[in-house]
């Protein structure tokens, strides 16, 4: 009897602090924030550096960082202007500085991935910001490629050359940075509105082909998406490709394989088959957005949930957690439970992180203290590859509370070491990475200073996450 009390008191502690292995996002959002264009340069970095330290702290170990919130860029780019959100008239910020490159190198300092967030086809999000658009934006140079729906601008799904414009931004993001990953969220063709069809009639007429409506906006977003995917695979193999759809994929009223839900729904209103996405291979992560309740009268988390989860994803589920929704009903132990029981999800992003940062109902504080309290790695990109990097190397006492190793050379492919994860024991007999609270910190560096003494151990970790053996120990009094 005391032995079961123990196992189930283990059990619930490792629920409570975390897998080894669990996706912990969390997405910042640049779009209708009026921080970054209202701070100097040095200020919005020292701000950023706030927020990335925040979440580590929290546990957190990938960041969505949205970088095209309105066919616009958080980067510097050639082929869109500068965001609204951080300049004005499409100009660069003075001093320069490029809030992607920032993001990237910040996020791997702390040993957390970044994934770059683009909005496919928004424009923009009112008509005042449709007559403002500087002279170098393509709708001003190629209007007759864009739409107007309930006020706002869009690129027109349908046209070819569309696609195209939209795959050469990627090709361009993926090429000079060194992000982890491509992530796309909700937004493809817009939420519809009462009374108004999406006014894509002369595109329909054009390339239809004879498809039903509805079909036709399907395939479009089918051929952007598995672009998309092509494009970045054959550039850089191991940056995943992500997208967070609607919670609901279709409900059952609707069709048989559908949810026991009553929302709006991704196949029907906004045009996107992501599970389709998922079985051909084109996306590496699905993360829907869970943004309810666990008992929602329409849209049950718990429910959804076990659907995400059944439809044994060919690749990657991650969830999407409203933090507000959340906490303010008292509800974050029972959804990180519910995700970490289930076999085919594998982690949990928060929305948005800037109230994880703010700490909104304590949530900071039961991430830091109970939740993530024990650091864990990304999951592995077995797809991508599956080869496992070489052991460290060459570890030695560097004075009398640190050590270092020798460090790899990257060479382009996915097996590059990235990343060292180092792991603490009382003793040589103890070691075992999959401890919980083991891992101490995930860094770039090949040099670790230490708190406390104690045993420890060195891994790589490559592009995609395949963790090495452990190194030779080294003892710190």
């Amino acid at each position: 009897m005391r032995f079961v009390f123990l196992s189930i008191f283990l059990l619930l502690s490792l629920l409570a602090q975390g897998q080894s292995r669990e996706f912990r996002g969390a997405w910042l959002h640049t779009v209708f924030q009026g921080q970054y264009k209202s701070q100097t340069t040095e200020q919005n970095r020292a701000y950023l550096c706030r927020q990335l330290d925040s979440l580590n702290a929290a546990g957190v170990n990938a960041v969505i960082f949205q970088v095209r919130p309105q066919a616009d860029a958080f980067y510097a780019s050639e082929l869109e202007p500068w965001s609204t959100y951080l300049t004005s008239g499409g100009k660069a910020p003075v001093p320069f500085w490029d809030p992607l490159e920032f993001m990237v190198e910040e996020c791997h300092r702390r040993g957390m991935e970044l994934h770059a967030w683009l909005n496919p086809y928004r424009v923009t999000s009112n008509t005042k910001q449709s007559a403002s658009l500087p002279a170098s934006h393509i709708a001003r140079k190629h209007p007759e490629r864009f739409v107007t729906y309930s006020g706002k601008m869009y690129f027109d799904p349908g046209l070819p050359e569309n696609r195209e414009f939209i795959g050469k931004v990627v090709d361009d993001i993926v090429a000079r940075y060194d992000i982890d990953g491509i992530h796309f969220d909700d937004y493809f063709y817009p939420y519809p509105v009462a009374g108004k069809d999406f006014p894509d009639s002369k595109s329909y007429a054009k390339y239809g082909a004879g498809m039903k409506l509805a079909d036709w906006r399907r395939h479009n977003v089918d051929l952007l998406i598995e672009d998309i995917s092509k494009r970045i695979k054959a550039a850089k193999p191991w940056v995943r490709f992500g997208v967070s759809p609607f919670g609901i994929y279709r409900n059952k009223r609707t069709h048989p394989s559908g949810s026991e839900t009553s929302g709006l729904e991704n196949y029907d209103a906004l045009y996107a088959d992501v599970l389709l996405w998922d079985r051909e291979g084109w996306v590496d992560y699905l993360m829907p957005q869970l943004y309810w309740e666990l008992d929602h009268k329409a849209a049950s988390y718990r429910v959804l949930v076990d659907w995400w989860n059944d439809i044994t994803p060919r690749n990657h589920i991650y969830i999407g957690q409203d933090v507000a929704r959340t906490m303010d009903k008292n509800e974050l132990s029972e959804k990180i439970a519910l995700v970490r029981n289930r076999s085919n999800i594998s982690g949990n992003c928060w929305w948005p992180g800037y109230e994880v940062t703010r700490n909104r109902g304590g949530v900071a504080d039961s991430l830091a203290t109970v939740h993530q309290a024990c650091r864990a790695l990304p999951p592995v990109y077995t797809w991508l590859s599956a080869e496992r990097p070489d052991p460290v190397s060459g570890l030695r006492p560097v004075g009398m509370d640190s050590f270092s190793w020798k460090a790899s050379e990257p060479h382009g492919r996915c097996s590059d070491v990235v990343k060292y994860a180092v792991y603490r024991f009382e003793s040589r007999s103890e070691i075992d990475t999959s401890m919980p609270g083991a891992l101490i910190t995930v860094t770039p560096d090949n040099e670790f200073t230490a708190t406390v003494g104690g045993v420890y151990v060195v891994t790589a970790i490559d592009r995609v996450n395949n963790e090495s053996e452990v190194s030779a120990p080294i003892v710190l009094q």
